[in-house]
């Protein structure tokens, strides 16, 4: 559907600009934004999210990049807002595998991203360049950048002016109007209403609390509640607050320094943000107000404050540590006073509240929650978006940074601004926004998704691991060891052990099951899986014998029992002529069909035969042992060959893995998606 005010005399069709968001819509956090026009591609941000429920051992959560890097030679530079993690904690994974020539940010951001990327090892795949407010960049040859001052929760944080052939886009990055900011830095509104005045074709706007009606409160408001809780503390002051909040940060340590208290520091990019900001000159405070904490101790309780970690209720975060007795040097007092100067990021509700808890059942008095006055949003409120809508007075409007429900409420605070609504769109990842002069429209979508990485931010947690990790979550896992010749014959009865799994059949039922599913394999689908090359060995497929048994066990595990464990089957081959094992005698007959035909719909069990291309059903996880660890061998006969190796079998695509039933319902679905 396109949007249009206006004809294009010249009958000339123009390009258009696009903007696609690869991240931060529908959702808090992982902002990333790409501005593209002819043959140049400008980033705007590249930050992360954290993960939800059932994204088990995942760390961190990256938007899908796969359309940068299809045309990575196209990329001039990235643009940075600010500092915050949602805005620049994936960057130096992107530069990994990307390069982007040359990044314009603010000093502190950029200070900050440069101890990421030295540990990341990728300072050499970019330039970094700090700029100050008003200062204009040229990104290739169609974009010029102008740094507007803006007022958030983070220092050194600005809006854009993006200027490109088909007009001037606002775009604000977080923000909210603090007329009292504490570093003295005010929102540069009369720039803002020169580009109003002058004309802007779109505005690109901050949705996070599009929701909540009035003006959001200014970052000073909060110092008298914290300095009323910190004065009538009788023993030690514990405060966790994001790191990266530094006017927070410089007030506590104001406020630490007014009530004659030391602070010790706990978290590690609680330590890393503050040494920066000290060394920028954003945060100022005297030497000896910080002690080592292994100092700290030392000290009256009522002469302490521990400044640390943790507000999120990240299980490995100092605070989360403490509450749980695991800290190596700060366990809790009953005379402690906790306060959590922060509120929960959607998502972490829980983990917080169950960190307050368990502080709380250790004695401590705990400060949390929105009418204690001790913490106040970085996000502008319903009225400091129409501050914005005013200044800019935008022909076009597309909400961003935000749930769908907050994009919807943008909008419509944009329409009692007089924005119309056939010139707002409301986007989501991989959506393109198409603007020319007189027309705005939703293009082709682009390939958008997730990347999961694991605690070391190099491996990717892929579509087939999460599946794997949640079932062994929810589920269990089997684990099945099955002795089979070359020539088709069980050897002996297959070993079977059960790990979290809640079922009332006993192992001895799960073995017959299991070895009447191997029997069912070798008399209907051995011929299928094993072909004669003429040598003197047959040339089986182990791979295709452990699909087809992880298969079968996994269908009737559900039908049986309606349960859906992870199984993973070993396969242990035997040289041919190993005697047969004749099964156990009180097995109950098997009244399945063979299969007609080597395809086709009746060629399976169970309604779950092989495809009409021949080939095998995909099993829950690929993984065969040709030769069994030495702890299996023994179910093996004596002529089983002593000397045999593990092999690692290439794990199938997420594509192949076998769908799930019709008719079942996950308990948890993951919000990882990929794709």
């Amino acid at each position: 559907m396109t949007h249009s005010n206006g004809a294009n005399p010249s009958g000339i069709k123009k390009p258009a600009l696009r903007v696609i968001p690869l991240g931060g819509l529908h959702e808090i956090g992982k902002n990333t934004c790409v501005f593209e026009y002819g043959d140049d591609i400008m980033l705007v941000d590249a930050g992360l999210a954290f993960p939800s429920d059932g994204m088990h051992g995942v760390n961190v959560v990256m938007p899908d990049t796969s359309y940068l890097k299809e045309n990575q030679k196209r990329i001039r530079g990235m643009i940075v807002t600010h500092g915050h993690e949602d805005h620049i904690g994936g960057i130096a994974h992107h530069l990994k595998n990307f390069n982007i020539p040359v990044i314009h940010g603010p000093r502190l951001a950029l200070a900050m991203l440069t101890g990421k990327m030295e540990e990341a090892g990728v300072m050499d795949r970019t330039i970094l360049q700090t700029v100050a407010p008003r200062d204009v960049v040229k990104v290739g040859q169609h974009f010029s950048v102008e740094f507007i001052r803006n007022t958030h929760s983070m220092a050194d944080s600005f809006s854009l002016a993006i200027t490109s052939p088909v007009g001037t886009v606002i775009f604000t990055g977080d923000f909210k109007f603090d007329h009292t900011p504490v570093d003295g830095e005010t929102f540069d509104m009369a720039r803002l209403a020169h580009y109003g005045d002058q004309g802007v074709l779109c505005l690109f706007s901050d949705s996070t609390n599009a929701e909540v009606p009035g003006f959001c409160p200014p970052e000073r408001s909060v110092f008298p509640a914290l300095d009323r809780h910190i004065a009538q503390a009788e023993g030690r002051v514990i405060i966790t607050t994001f790191a990266s909040s530094i006017h927070r940060v410089s007030m506590i340590l104001e406020l630490a320094l007014k009530n004659g208290r030391k602070v010790g520091l706990l978290g590690r990019s609680m330590l890393n943000v503050i040494a920066k900001a000290r060394e920028l000159g954003y945060m100022r405070a005297p030497d000896d107000l910080f002690v080592p904490i292994k100092q700290i101790r030392d000290l009256p309780d009522r002469e302490t404050l521990l400044l640390m970690t943790g507000s999120q209720g990240e299980p490995l975060a100092a605070l989360s540590r403490i509450s749980r007795g695991e800290h190596p040097q700060v366990q809790v007092k009953s005379s402690d006073t906790i306060i959590f100067s922060a509120s929960p990021i959607p998502g972490n509700t829980i983990s917080v509240v169950n960190t307050i808890d368990r502080l709380m059942m250790l004695g401590a008095k705990v400060v949390y929650g929105k009418g204690e006055g001790i913490h106040v949003s970085g996000h502008g409120f319903q009225e400091d978006q129409k501050l914005m809508l005013a200044l800019t007075k935008p022909k076009y409007f597309v909400p961003v940074h935000g749930e769908h429900r907050m994009l919807v409420a943008h909008s419509k605070t944009a329409q009692s601004m007089g924005v119309p609504a056939d010139n707002i769109l409301i986007i989501d990842n991989g959506d393109v926004v198409k603007l020319s002069p007189d027309s705005i429209s939703k293009g082709d979508p682009v390939k958008a998704g997730i990347e999961l990485l694991d605690a070391s931010r190099n491996g990717i947690v892929d579509a087939r691991v999460l599946k794997e990790r949640q079932q062994l979550a929810e589920d269990g896992v089997i684990t099945l060891l099955a002795v089979i010749s070359t020539d088709g014959v069980m050897a002996a009865p297959p070993r079977v052990n059960i790990r979290g799994v809640v079922t009332t059949a006993d192992a001895r039922k799960l073995s017959m099951w299991a070895e009447r599913e191997i029997g069912w394999v070798l008399e209907n689908r051995w011929n299928q899986l094993c072909r004669n090359t003429g040598g003197k060995a047959p040339d089986v497929d182990w791979v295709g014998v452990q699909r087809e048994v992880e298969v079968g066990l996994q269908r009737r595990l559900r039908r049986e029992l309606q349960v859906e464990p992870l199984i993973i089957c070993l396969v242990q081959p035997a040289p041919a002529g190993t005697p047969a094992y004749k099964g156990r005698a009180d097995a109950e007959p098997d009244s399945r069909p063979a299969p007609r035909g080597r395809g086709g719909r009746d060629g399976g069990r169970d309604g779950g035969g092989r495809g009409r291309d021949g080939a095998a059903p995909a099993p829950q996880r690929q993984l065969a042992a040709v030769g069994a660890p030495a702890a299996a061998a023994s179910a093996a006969p004596a002529a089983a060959p002593a000397a045999a190796t593990a092999v690692a079998v290439k794990t199938p695509a997420p594509a192949e893995l076998e769908p799930a039933p019709a008719g079942r319902t996950r308990r948890r679905r993951s919000a990882a998606a990929v794709g």
